[in-house]
């Protein structure tokens, strides 16, 4: 069967998260191209914090496997980070042990220590100094091994690394680094030269989850790195990106890590005096992870490699995808007024939007009188469409 064909046998299965650039993107192919019957609960109806949510929620359905895509905001007090992260994940993990069906964690390279050429058994030890977000996934991956061996868990860890694709709405990870170099708020490079990073693309991580589903046997047990093949050297990344954009900034200049952090304090103690002020400001929570900025860190991809998955489009790379990622958030931070227009018929060749902003009584004649036609033709449908909820 196709990657892009409907599903013959139906399955049913919950993602938690699916409000989130991952979890949004695992629902969209599963439910819409693939024909799966899918619920993704958000807090308000299955909240990880609450034990009584979860066994009431699951009681009620019995899916046939559970991915979980969930986590709290980076900079999240570590009371809150250790109950959804952690105990809300295991507690997804028991449920799975109770109804016999596969449970599917998405984790993350910040378990890994610095380097290159990391495997999936490089991770950090577990110490006080990791930072709560990296403590939390390496907590669960560690805990979902022993209940593998305990009490017969059937799960999946799949690490992704740096994720970029199109629908992260609330501007997190790589996506904050690409809307500093829109907004021109990057003036020099925040790296220093050859310092390579591996990615990973949003829109393949379904494809993969997808076929560990259907391949338990062999993906059972296992964790896998999830990853684009080549790293990225960051400068280049980023200069790619201005260029394309046609912008002056950042200039080709490497910051010194120890002047990034005196800058990093100096902000801080800005935000701080604002703060005092009524002002609500902050650094964003990725400033955690400067000290990666400045050192490599790629993944191994052999393990992925070795097995039976198929990458379905081995040419698109964070390079070959950049066009279309600017296209796509550069419109939808100039609709959200969130960067001035950097070119206001860039996007619009037919400069609609540029005659609503500039002559909209001029643009309203020329639609009633049909000069221009934006809208669509819509045909009756031929059968009435239940939806297949089953909430």
């Amino acid at each position: 069967m196709m990657q892009n064909e409907k599903s013959s046998d139906e399955k049913f299965g919950i993602v938690i998260g699916g409000s989130g650039l991952v979890g949004g993107a695992l629902v969209h192919y599963f439910k819409k191209k693939w024909g799966y019957d899918i619920l993704a609960p958000n807090s308000k109806k299955l909240s990880l914090r609450e034990a009584d949510d979860i066994k009431e929620y699951f009681q009620l359905y019995q899916p046939e496997f559970i991915i979980n895509a969930a986590m709290v905001a980076l900079d999240s007090n570590p009371k809150l980070t250790f109950d959804v992260n952690y105990v809300g994940s295991i507690n997804l993990a028991k449920v799975a042990i109770t109804l016999g069906i596969p449970y599917i964690f998405i984790s993350s390279a910040a378990v890994l220590p610095i380097g290159e050429d990391l495997t999936e058994t490089d991770t950090l030890p577990l110490t006080a100094k990791m930072n709560n977000y990296a403590k939390s996934k390496l907590m669960c991956e560690l805990t979902l091994e022993h209940l593998r061996e305990t009490e017969g868990l059937d799960y999946t860890t799949i690490r992704l690394a740096i994720v970029y694709g199109k629908h992260d709405h609330k501007i997190q990870g790589f996506h904050r680094l690409f809307f500093s170099i829109v907004d021109q708020s990057m003036p020099v490079l925040p790296t220093q030269k050859s310092v390579r990073h591996t990615y990973t693309n949003l829109k393949k991580i379904p494809y993969f989850v997808r076929h560990i589903l259907q391949n338990r046997d062999e993906f059972s047990g296992q964790t896998y790195h999830f990853a684009d093949p080549k790293p990225v050297e960051l400068g280049k990344l980023i200069l790619t990106i201005r260029n394309y954009l046609m912008l002056k900034k950042p200039r080709e200049i490497y910051v010194p890590l120890p002047m990034a952090r005196v800058a990093i304090k100096v902000m801080r103690g800005i935000l701080k005096i604002m703060m005092n002020i009524g002002i609500d400001a902050r650094l964003p929570p990725e400033i955690m992870f400067i000290e990666n900025f400045y050192q490599p860190q790629t993944l191994s991809v052999q393990k992925l490699q070795e097995s039976s998955y198929t990458d379905p489009h081995p040419e698109r790379d964070i390079f070959a995808l950049i066009p279309d990622l600017i296209q796509y958030y550069v419109t939808r931070w100039e609709q959200l007024n969130l960067i001035p227009l950097i070119n206001k018929c860039f996007f619009d060749p037919e400069k609609l939007a540029e005659d609503f902003l500039d002559e909209p009584q001029e643009l309203l004649d020329a639609i009633v009188s049909k000069k221009i036609e934006p809208f669509s033709e819509f045909e009756k449908p031929t059968k009435i469409f239940w939806p297949r909820s089953r909430e």
